[in-house]
């Protein structure tokens, strides 16, 4: 018989949204009832959009400022590695998550879970003190979808987190003293299928390399960058997200193709030889996934930066701290051979595992896999 499940949410770009759409999917197909909630509408009336905007705006046009707050609010501290004691936060976030307890312990007595999985840090936080206090009375599991684990996901009451690395899963250990595994990242079985036919005007010789935004169109020199790889004989695709304004921009560069909102980027991801990233997010695992190498050039501010440079250093994606470098990195992983081949194996070794089936197994959940 199966168990019942709340995944946690928030709409901040698409990523996390990624994460729990797949999530569910997955204890949904192994006879699960689940029901994904966005933990921004737990908040007060106006609070989750304000909190998206400003993150919104300040990403995209204040990255200072970002990288400011992501400092003050987010970056690990000295000793931040000694674990916790369980009435001591390890984040300001504390008044931030007292406003949704009320909303979501409403919820879960209403739907009656039989635990709860989070895929955004602020749920993390609210389901972890909510467990501290007494006032969770089922299991929260909490999904880590950063490569580079900052304070905001780490709460000492969650019974168990999930991690994309062991990296990661040592961190979070290290911080919360809470059990913590390394499954891997959570993508839809889509990326990695064989691709159907060349999309128009693709089929030109030159290698195809998609340049991620995310879904805002975030990033610094994006035109720049497709102008340069244009130069060097590959084609350039730049994944404008929902930014209109960026994708006419970059419809001008000569040689390069400029693409809005994409429904379906796993056939997209099918006829890629490359991704740049600048965020190590979703569409970076996605990449991954689907076997296209990964470099790392030009992160956002905050979590991008920290992210970006731990995948990198866990071998799984290439780093370019130049255009010279990228240029560089480009023609490596572009033509087949054994530079290709060694990142490509060393990104497919990440997806050892299934988290849908660690949160089954959580007490009240099942066996795995039931």
């Amino acid at each position: 018989m199966g168990g019942r499940f709340m995944v946690l949410s928030a709409g901040m770009g698409a990523g996390h949204d990624a994460v729990a759409g797949e999530m569910a999917r997955r204890l949904a197909a192994s006879g699960h009832e689940v029901l994904v909630r966005d933990v921004l509408t737990l908040l007060p009336p106006g609070a989750g959009r304000a909190l998206r905007a400003s993150y919104r705006f300040s990403v995209r046009h204040a990255p200072g400022l970002y990288a400011g707050v992501h400092a003050v609010f987010l970056a690990p501290r000295n000793g931040a590695g000694r674990p916790p004691s369980r009435r001591g936060p390890l984040t300001e976030m504390a008044p931030l998550t007292a406003l949704a307890e009320g909303r979501l312990g409403a919820l879960v007595r209403d739907r009656r879970p039989d635990a709860v999985v989070s895929t955004f840090h602020l749920a993390g936080q609210i389901t972890g003190r909510m467990r501290d206090r007494g006032t969770l009375a089922v299991p929260s599991a909490v999904f880590v979808t950063d490569f580079a684990v900052h304070r905001g996901w780490l709460h000492p009451g969650n019974d168990l987190y999930l991690c994309v690395t062991d990296t990661c899963a040592q961190a979070v250990r290290a911080a919360t003293g809470r059990p913590a595994a390394a499954p891997g990242p959570v993508v839809p079985p889509e990326f990695g299928r064989p691709a159907a036919q060349d999309p128009p005007g693709w089929a030109d010789g030159r290698p195809p390399v998609l340049i991620c935004t995310g879904a805002w169109g975030v990033g610094s020199g994006l035109t720049r960058t497709a102008e340069v790889l244009a130069r060097h004989g590959c084609l350039p695709v730049l994944l404008c997200g929902r930014d209109e304004r960026l994708r006419r921009r970059a419809g001008a560069v000569p040689g390069a193709v400029a693409l809005g909102w994409v429904d379906d980027l796993p056939e997209l991801m099918a006829h890629a030889r490359l991704l740049i990233d600048n965020a190590a997010g979703q569409t970076a695992v996605q990449a991954l996934a689907a076997g296209v190498p990964v470099i790392g050039y030009r992160p956002i501010a905050g979590h991008g930066v920290k992210g970006v440079r731990a995948m990198a250093a866990e071998g799984v994606t290439a780093w370019a701290g130049s255009i010279g470098d990228l240029v560089a990195r480009v023609r490596e992983l572009v033509a087949p051979g054994a530079t290709r081949d060694r990142q490509v194996a060393r990104a497919a070794a990440l997806f050892r595992g299934d988290a849908a089936r660690l949160v089954a197994a959580l007490p009240g959940g099942g066996p795995p896999g039931a």
